[in-house]
């Protein structure tokens, strides 16, 4: 499986973007897809997952609210709809998926692949 992020950029306090994380192979009903976020000289944190069968979400509490993780099964792409963005959501996101999800959704050893990343920037 390939992961491919897209729809980083720069945005300013309060704005929105949406995230895209298409995935090239299968993707199995039992797998979870999921958005970890880097931001400067911080390590690797969860912010969302959803599970490929059931749909069922979970979100770091910092983005409860604020993010939508979404999926389109026909198409193989998880969204990330980001609203009333802060300075401190700035980071590197990337998107991840497992083979077979274990419960772990939070954590990074959780997944399988990972996407090369897109830059979020929130300017105040």
């Amino acid at each position: 499986v390939q992961l491919q992020a897209s729809g980083g950029g720069l945005v300013q306090a309060g704005g929105s973007l949406r995230l895209s994380c298409a995935a090239s192979g299968r993707i199995f009903s039992s797998s979870a897809m999921g958005w970890f976020r880097q931001g400067p000289g911080k390590e690797r944190e969860f912010v969302a997952a959803i599970r490929w069968s059931s749909g069922n979400t979970y979100y770091a509490d910092s983005v409860k609210g604020r993010f939508t993780i979404s999926k389109d099964n026909a198409k193989n792409t998880v969204y990330l709809q980001m609203n009333s963005l802060k300075p401190e959501d700035t980071a590197v996101y990337y998107c991840a998926a497992d083979r077979y999800y274990t419960g772990t959704y939070y954590s990074w050893s959780e997944y399988d692949y990972w996407g090369q990343g897109t830059q979020v920037t929130v300017s105040s």
